[in-house]
């Protein structure tokens, strides 16, 4: 069986193949970080997400740990439903972020969002169901793929940072426009997570972790 790091290191020979300028960041910045995380689980992840939406780490990681608090320590759909919104805005999360995270746990209970099986859909059918949470668009599902189920061949065309790595990676003198990311991000697959996580590198861009 091929393992996760095995797959990874066949991606970067791929993408020094198609496109040698990822030569110089592969070697810079060693082997490409993503890979299915095993600690916690998704709805804390997600939740995580939530709350780092638009916000800098310093900041998000301090009302973060307020909201872990404030649902009593423990990030799980009941924790958090059992708790009224107030509860969640006195932690320092806005109306929309309090919003979006309850209805998470609602849309889990109720199985719209099935987090025990979602490491065994298609990324089409993840981001589908992710989305249909209520602040959860497809880059967020996007960044669940990829940084918590470690899925390798993603590609987020309206990410900024990839969007600007691939700038520097071809040598464009323009930003590409969101309609030409996917067809130009074609030749990385079935890599394109990878490829997308070097173009964060060559404008040190700070990824999810």
């Amino acid at each position: 069986m091929t393992t996760f790091r095995a797959k990874v290191a066949a991606a970067e020979r791929h993408l020094r193949t198609v496109e040698p300028a990822f030569g110089p960041l592969i070697d810079r910045y060693g082997p490409c970080q993503i890979q299915p995380r095993r600690t916690g689980t998704h709805f804390e992840a997600l939740a995580r997400s939530i709350v780092f939406q638009q916000l800098a780490g310093r900041a998000a990681s301090a009302i973060h740990a307020r909201f872990v608090t404030a649902v009593g320590g423990s990030v799980t759909p009941d924790a958090v439903l059992g708790r009224p919104e107030t509860d969640l805005r006195a932690a320092g999360l806005s109306g929309a972020k309090a919003a979006a995270i309850r209805d998470l746990a609602t849309k889990v209970r109720d199985g719209t969002v099935p987090l025990a099986r979602l490491g065994r859909l298609p990324d089409d059918e993840v981001v589908e169901r992710l989305s249909t949470v209520r602040g959860v668009g497809p880059w967020t599902a996007q960044m669940f793929l990829m940084f918590r189920l470690g899925r390798l061949d993603v590609w987020p065309p309206g990410d900024l940072g990839v969007r600007k790595g691939v700038a520097v990676v071809t040598g464009s003198p323009a930003l590409p426009d969101v309609r030409e990311m996917p067809a130009l991000g074609a030749r990385f697959a079935p890599w394109r997570s990878v490829a997308a996580w070097y173009c964060w590198r060559a404008v040190d861009t700070l990824t999810p972790d």
